[in-house]
Order: structure tokens, then sequence, then C-alpha cells
């Protein structure tokens, strides 16, 4: 695990490091979405390493559902459910503190399709495909691409909802 870290943290200052530049110029909203397709623990970590010294409003919400994500990932079950309640109380506190939010509701929406049915996280199904297809036309780019892109494979969201 440490190990991981390590590769995480050399991935994050060898990639945004520049001469005399900012460690974290902006945050990347397509690679975001690209790590959290993936199941690569590793670009995870990174992709978290990176959000820890981020100053952007949805950062903890990110970092939640990278959690959740990374809890599908590791084998030891004790980890697993770490990571996952950690994840969810990151996501579910900035669905609290900003409920108008249609990317928190798409990034719970992503989770609660995939989690398994033992962690009791998939009541809010209906109501987040419905908001995020309210709130579809206000969001960013970057985030209509990735809900496009995702409703590609979904079973709860479609191509033609958008």
């Amino acid at each position: 695990m440490e190990f991981r870290m390590i590769l995480a943290l050399f991935y994050l200052f060898s990639y945004r490091v520049g001469q005399g530049k900012q460690v974290l110029q902006d945050f990347d909203r397509p690679a975001f979405y690209t790590v959290l397709g993936t199941g690569n623990v590793e670009k995870i970590d990174a992709e978290l390493a990176m959000l820890s010294v981020a100053s952007i409003h949805e950062k903890e919400a990110y970092e939640g559902v990278l959690l959740m994500k990374k809890a599908g990932l590791v084998a030891k079950p004790a980890e697993k459910l770490r990571f996952f309640k950690s994840g969810r109380i990151k996501l579910e506190s900035s669905l609290r503190r900003d409920s108008t939010n249609g990317e928190y509701h798409f990034l719970r929406l992503i989770i609660q399709e995939h989690a398994p049915r033992i962690v009791k996280y998939s009541a809010d199904l209906e109501k987040d495909r419905h908001y995020i297809r309210y709130t579809f036309k206000s969001l960013s780019p970057a985030v209509k691409q990735a809900i496009i892109n995702y409703s590609k494979k979904s079973k709860v969201l479609r191509p033609e909802d958008f």
C-alpha cells in the first residue's frame, strides 16, 4: 500500500510540476471521469493525491466517489468497507451542502448503479436519474460528455434521455 501511495505521489509531481509553475494549475474534469471509469487502483490513488492538494469546490464529492470506486477494486473486505464508508460520507456531505448540484447526483448515480446490494446504497437511483435529466442543460460541457458516455452503458440512464 505504501508503494502505491509513493507511486501515486511520484505520478502527481512528475506530471504536474513544471519549471517554477504551480503544482496543480487546473483540475482536469475529463481526466477525472476517465480515471473514474477505469478499474485501476494506481490511477485512482494518483487522482486522489492530486485532489488532496486541489482547492476546488467539488473536492470532497470527487474524493468520495473515487474512494467508493476504489472500494470495489481492493481485495481485503475490511479495506472495501472502510473506503466505501468514508467515500459515502464525503459524497453525501457534499450533496447535503449543495443538493442542487446535478453533477453530484450523477456521481452518486454512478456509484449506486454498481454498488453491491449488501451496502444498501441504491435508494436514490430514480431521484438522481430525474434530477440529472432536469439539470443536464445547465451542466458544464465536460460533465455533459461524461453523462452521455456513461449513458451508453448504463441501465438507468439512456442516451435518448439527453
